[in-house]
């Protein structure tokens, strides 16, 4: 299935808001990942920008298979911003010349379903590589990274911030693991190599380009709206979440990789915080009027002490780069819905 192109109010929305773009003037940036969510973004808000500004900038994406991603985004073929590499992320040839930066995107050792099940030793490989190809381009580098670095959300803290300390993790937590370690790796090149290595934690997000089957709540409660409900809630509905625009999250993506700090983690997210349940309830009203919201599995589930929580707080992200959420919660589920509800944009595979 294809993926289609992103709205152009919302290509325009990251232009106007992400103040970087002269910094690509006829300049190349090596992103990794371009098929996922955060590099779609990306690769296409690049593209829109040097036709706008007429940069002359390109987008070099990593590619196991070429012809598949092109398959998949068709609307990209031919485009003069992209160049694609194929190759795996962890031993293919990078392109010799000037690279203005390298944002490392991708998710190395990912199971073919697209789980969270990952390979730490290919991730801290992957990262390792562009790492060192930043250091050798003197290239700025993004690394993005998740708030499942954190581990679980104590109930007492309200939000999560930068400095809180990581807490134990669960067997299995291969994903999280793999992005402490990367993240490690990140800040010892900015610190022993001088490389401006920036980390951007990402939380929560809901955008065109979000898939609808990978089980995300948002993406699983829209599916079942845009089939005219009901919409099912795993659980009592009480964990709290928080949710940013795609648009947005492309800005603050291109913000802390233009203007990070090196060696720096800045947490990529919504402070507004709703309840899973709340949100299948906007959903509903928003999308699927009339229809239900149902709770599934309660049955003897014993009633927790405080809701369990995953919100970042985003202080550090507004107060040194001036980054905000522009697009409310409930605009940017309509915005979503319409770009799945288009007969001519299918949604992700």
């Amino acid at each position: 299935m294809s993926l289609s192109p992103l709205d152009r109010m919302d290509l325009e929305h990251v232009l106007a808001h992400a103040p970087i773009w002269e910094a690509l003037r006829d300049r190349r940036v090596l992103i990794t990942g371009g098929t996922g969510f955060f590099g779609v973004w990306l690769v296409e808000s690049l593209a829109h920008a040097s036709r706008a500004l007429g940069l002359g900038a390109r987008a070099l994406v990593v590619t196991r298979d070429p012809a598949a991603f092109l398959a998949r985004a068709p609307h990209l073929a031919g485009d003069p911003a992209l160049e694609l590499l194929a190759g795996d992320l962890r031993d293919c040839a990078f392109p010799a010349g000037e690279l203005a930066g390298v944002i490392h995107a991708a998710v190395a050792g990912r199971s073919p379903a697209g789980a969270r099940q990952v390979s730490s030793d290919a991730e801290l490989e992957a990262t390792r590589r562009t790492l060192e190809l930043a250091r050798e381009r003197g290239a700025r580098y993004l690394f993005t990274s998740s708030g499942a670095v954190y581990g679980r959300q104590p109930p007492e803290r309200e939000l999560l911030d930068e400095e809180c300390p990581w807490t134990a993790l669960p067997p299995g937590a291969e994903y999280a693991q793999a992005k402490r370690r990367s993240e490690l790796l990140c800040a010892r090149h900015a610190a022993e190599h001088g490389v401006a290595a920036t980390i951007a934690r990402g939380f929560a997000f809901v955008g065109p380009g979000l898939p609808l089957d990978r089980g995300f709540a948002i993406g699983s409660f829209l599916r079942d709206a845009l089939a005219g409900g009901p919409v099912r809630v795993q659980g009592d509905g009480t964990p709290l979440r928080s949710y940013l625009y795609a648009a947005d999250l492309a800005i603050w993506l291109w913000t802390i990789w233009g203007r990070g700090l090196p060696g720096r983690a800045y947490n990529v997210g919504s402070e507004q915080a709703i309840s899973i349940r709340e949100l299948a309830e906007l959903i509903v009203a928003e999308l699927a009027p009339g229809s239900a919201v149902e709770l599934v599995g309660r049955a003897g589930a014993p009633a927790a002490e405080a809701p369990e929580r995953y919100l970042p707080s985003t202080r550090r992200a507004r107060e040194e780069l001036g980054l905000r959420e522009r697009v409310p919660l409930r605009d940017a589920i309509a915005r979503t819905a319409a770009w799945h509800r288009d007969p001519g944009r299918a949604p992700s595979p």
